[in-house]
């Protein structure tokens, strides 16, 4: 294999998300109003993101963006046979304080979604929530376990 299709293998999706920013930013230097699309497709890129991280960890992923309503849970998960609720929290900020991210009207969603998901798919396990944040440029994972019990 040439070094050139190592390189590119390896880093793929990598340069992949480097190009879908630099669109972003071209569109914007060019005039357009690309506030909530920029903010939608760093998220979307945090997302895909913990999908990836997700897989690493073993988890099989069962849903994403599943929604009931208004609601909506970001990963759906099976750890073994524990059944986890992945909330995805991007923010372009290093400075992020978690303990701000999830209050007490979206923890409140989440187990209501999270029951509704159990319900609507005939289910019977435990259900766990945690938070991935993913921050900054260089989208840094940071994931807390069973984030509605500890905040």
């Amino acid at each position: 294999m040439t070094p050139f299709k190592d390189f590119h293998a390896k880093y793929f999706a990598f340069i992949l998300d480097l190009y879908n920013i630099a669109e972003l930013f071209l569109a914007c230097k060019l005039g357009e109003d690309l506030t909530m699309a920029w903010h939608n497709e760093f998220g979307k890129l945090g997302e895909d993101k913990v999908y990836l991280y997700l897989l690493d960890l073993g988890y099989t992923v069962l849903e994403r963006n599943w929604r009931i309503g208004r609601r909506e849970l970001d990963f759906v998960c099976l750890d073994g046979e524990m059944l986890v609720v992945v909330e995805v929290k991007t923010r372009t900020s290093e400075e992020v304080d978690v303990f701000e991210l999830l209050n007490y009207k979206k923890k409140k969603s989440l187990q209501a979604a999270g029951a509704a998901y159990l319900t609507k798919k005939n289910i019977h396990r435990e259900i766990r929530f945690d938070l991935v944040v993913v921050t900054g440029s260089n989208m840094r994972i940071e994931y807390v376990r069973e984030a509605i019990d500890l905040f």
